[in-house]
């Protein structure tokens, strides 16, 4: 499995960015989709995560702000209010039954 990410750059905080993630290869065997980020400085936390049945979980920062969503073999992530914290790297995540695979990372950076 192959994944790809984009969406990311520069928004004032406030606005809103959607994140998208194209998996290639056994799409079939994919369970869960997810996001994870990474500030500066910090270590890699989890977002939020969808499974091929469509239940989530969200970290609670995001809550209530982000939304996550998977169509086929990609996974979208809707991210509004954005606030100068959620600045960061951020990387898709795909689980199979045997297997979890990254993409590489998009930039998101808020400014105050």
């Amino acid at each position: 499995v192959q994944l790809q990410a984009s969406g990311g750059g520069l928004v004032q905080a406030g606005g809103s960015l959607r994140l998208s993630c194209a998996a290639s290869g056994r799409i079939s065997a994919i369970n869960v989709m997810g996001w994870y980020r990474q500030a500066p400085g910090k270590l890699r936390e989890l977002v939020a995560t969808i499974t091929s049945a469509g239940s989530t979980n969200y970290a609670s920062s995001v809550k209530g702000r982000f939304t996550i969503s998977r169509d086929n073999g990609m996974v979208y992530l809707q991210m509004n209010g954005l606030k100068p914290e959620d600045t960061a790297v951020y990387y898709c995540r795909a689980w199979t039954g045997s297997y979890n695979y990254w993409g590489q990372g998009t930039l998101v950076t808020v400014s105050s």
